[in-house]
Order: structure tokens, then C-alpha cells, then sequence
């Protein structure tokens, strides 16, 4: 009996830590679009004055060509150069609609701002169109880099 219940006890302290580290790691935002249009400049992070180009801009074509972009100011992660590459999976949440998308950029929305092909994506009603922005839950993701 004591094993069990220790044993127990000790997977619900493990779940509730790991549950807690991964619920920081996601928020429900608002999401506006900016006009990025990355295949059009090559991927090329300068030629948008992205924030991360400093860190990122000499990645490989295929490392910046392999999601779609976005600009990250959300409550919940990491900022300024460490949100520098990470990916998230994006979620509208009218529709269920989800695409991943890689950090390259800083906002001042509070949410995202992903690249308009992106946004055009998950936003399969045309409500965020229609309204300007879409609310979207973000969950940072492995890139499998």
C-alpha cells in the first residue's frame, strides 16, 4: 500500500511540475498580419529589418525558408534574443485552424504578427481578414532543426 501511494504521489508532483514548465510556454493572443512575403525577398531576414537577422540572418536557406514568419510579443516565453528561432504551432481559435511558424522578428501587439501568408493561412473563415486580427493560442514547438 505504501508503494503504491508513494508512487502516486510521486507521479502527481512529477505531472503538476512538467505541466506548469509547459503551460508558460503557451498563451491565447491576438494576432495581426504584416506583410513579410518571405519567398518574394528570398528569405532573406535583412531585407525586412527583422530583429533576429542580427543573430539569424546567415542560417541556411533551408533553416530560414522551413516555416512560414512571424513577429513574437506574447506573455507567455522567452524575449528579446533567446525567442530568436523557436518555433511555435499557431492556432486560430475560431476555426482550429493551426500552422508552425518561426520567430524572427519582435512586435509591440502583445501577441503575434505573423507574416500574411501565414495569417491567410489559419484564417480559413476570413473572420481576422473581415476584423484585422485573428485570436490565436500559440504553443512553442520543436523546430526539428
Amino acid at each position: 500500500m505504501y508503494c503504491t501511494f508513494h508512487n502516486a504521489l510521486l507521479y502527481a508532483v512529477f505531472v503538476t511540475s512538467n505541466m506548469g514548465s509547459a503551460w508558460g510556454q503557451s498563451a491565447t493572443v491576438g494576432s495581426t498580419y504584416h506583410l513579410y512575403n518571405p519567398a518574394q525577398i528570398n528569405y532573406d531576414l535583412r531585407a525586412v529589418s527583422a530583429f533576429c537577422s542580427t543573430w539569424d540572418a546567415d542560417q541556411s536557406y533551408e533553416w530560414r525558408s522551413k516555416y512560414g514568419w512571424t513577429a513574437f510579443c506574447g506573455p507567455a516565453g522567452p524575449s528579446g534574443e533567446d525567442v530568436c528561432g523557436k518555433c511555435l504551432l499557431v492556432t486560430n481559435t475560431g476555426t482550429g485552424a493551426q500552422t508552425v511558424v518561426r520567430i524572427i522578428d519582435q512586435c509591440s501587439n502583445g501577441g503575434l504578427d505573423l507574416d500574411v501568408n501565414m495569417f491567410n493561412q489559419i484564417d480559413t473563415d476570413g473572420s481576422g481578414y473581415a476584423s484585422g486580427h485573428l485570436i490565436v493560442n500559440y504553443d512553442f514547438v520543436d523546430c526539428g532543426d
